[in-house]
C-alpha cells in the first residue's frame, strides 16, 4: 500500500514538473514571441544554407532556355517543378535563392567575426590605456566613420575586384570602427569598477585585466551589436552584388539575382521579387533576434520587463 502511494506521488510530481515546464515555455513564447519568431526565421535561413543540395530541386547553374522566364507555379503558365519560376536563362529561382543563403551567411558571419575581433582589440586598448594611445586609435576610428560608408565600400570593392574573400575583408575592416567605439565606451565604464581595482592592486598586468576581467563583461553588448551588424552586412552584400561588385556571376547570390532581374521588372517581376523577399526575410529575422538578445542580456531591461 505504501509502495502504491509512493508511486502515485512520483507520477504526480512528474506530471507537475511537465506542467510547470509547459507553463514556462508558454509564458516565454508570449513574452518573447518576437525573439522566438526571429530565431525561427534565422534558423530557417541557416538550415537552408547547410542543406542546400538536399533542399534545392535543381542545380542553381543549370540552364534551360526552353523554360526561360517561366512564371511561378500559381500563375496559369507556371509549373510546380519550378515553384518560384525561372530567370532569363531558364535557371530555377527557388534553387538559386536556397544556394544564395550560403553567400549571405558566409559574408555576414565572417565579416562580423573579423570586425568584432579588430574592434574589440582596438577599443579595449584605447579605453583602458587612454592618453595618447586612445587619441591615436580613436582618431583613426573617427576618420573611417566620417567617410560615406556605402561609397567607401563600393570604392574598395571596385579596386580589389569581385571575390567572396574580398567582400568579407572589406566588410570586416570597414565595420570594425563601430565595434571599437562600443568596446571603448564599455571599457571606460568598467575600468573604474571594484573588481578591476582589485586586480590592479593584486599586481595584474593590463593585458590580463583586459582579457580576463573586462572582456567577459562585454559579451552581452557585443553579441547584440554583432547580430545587427550581420544583418546590415547581408543587406550591403546584396547591394554590392546588384552593382556587380560582389561575388562573380557564376556564384548564385541574392545580389546577382537582383541585378539579373532588374531588366525584367515590368515583364517578369518574379525574377527580382523573390530574392528581395529573401533579403527582407533574413534581415527581419535577425533584427527581431537582435532586439530580443538586447533585452535578455541587459539586466536593466530584464528587470523592467518583469
Amino acid at each position: 500500500m505504501v509502495a502504491r502511494e509512493t508511486t502515485a506521488d512520483s507520477l504526480l510530481d512528474v506530471e507537475q514538473t511537465w506542467a510547470d515546464r509547459l507553463a514556462y515555455w508558454g509564458r516565454f513564447w508570449w513574452r518573447d514571441r518576437g525573439g522566438v519568431l526571429g530565431m525561427l526565421m534565422f534558423l530557417v535561413v541557416v538550415f537552408s544554407a547547410i542543406f542546400s543540395p538536399a533542399i534545392s530541386p535543381y542545380d542553381p547553374l543549370q540552364q534551360n532556355l526552353r523554360d526561360s522566364k517561366m512564371p511561378p507555379a500559381w500563375y496559369e503558365e507556371g509549373r510546380w517543378d519550378h515553384p518560384f519560376g525561372t530567370d532569363n536563362l531558364g535557371r530555377d529561382i527557388f534553387s538559386r535563392i536556397v544556394y544564395g543563403t550560403r553567400v549571405s551567411l558566409t559574408v555576414g558571419f565572417f565579416g562580423v567575426l573579423i570586425a568584432g575581433m579588430l574592434g574589440l582589440v582596438m577599443g579595449a586598448i584605447a579605453g583602458y590605456i587612454g592618453g595618447r594611445v586612445d587619441s591615436i586609435i580613436m582618431g583613426v576610428v573617427n576618420l573611417v566613420l566620417s567617410l560615406p560608408y556605402l561609397l567607401f565600400v563600393v570604392f574598395i570593392a571596385a579596386v580589389l575586384g569581385r571575390s567572396l574573400i574580398n567582400v568579407i575583408l572589406i566588410f570586416g575592416i570597414t565595420d570594425s570602427p563601430i565595434f571599437a567605439r562600443v568596446t571603448r565606451g564599455e571599457v571606460l565604464r568598467l575600468r573604474e569598477s571594484g573588481f578591476v581595482e582589485s586586480a590592479v592592486s593584486a599586481g595584474a598586468t593590463w593585458p590580463r585585466i583586459i582579457f580576463d576581467h573586462i572582456l567577459p563583461n562585454l559579451i552581452g553588448p557585443l553579441i547584440t551589436l554583432a547580430t545587427f551588424e550581420m544583418s546590415r552586412m547581408i543587406f550591403y552584400e546584396a547591394g554590392l552584388g546588384f552593382l556587380g561588385l560582389s561575388v562573380p556571376p557564376t556564384v548564385p547570390s541574392w545580389g546577382n539575382m537582383l541585378a539579373a532581374g532588374r531588366k525584367y521588372l515590368t515583364s517578369s517581376p518574379w525574377i527580382a521579387t523573390f530574392p528581395g523577399l529573401a533579403i527582407m526575410f533574413t534581415s527581419l529575422g535577425m533584427n527581431l533576434l537582435g532586439d530580443w538578445l538586447r533585452d535578455v542580456l541587459d539586466p536593466r531591461l530584464r528587470r523592467t520587463r518583469k
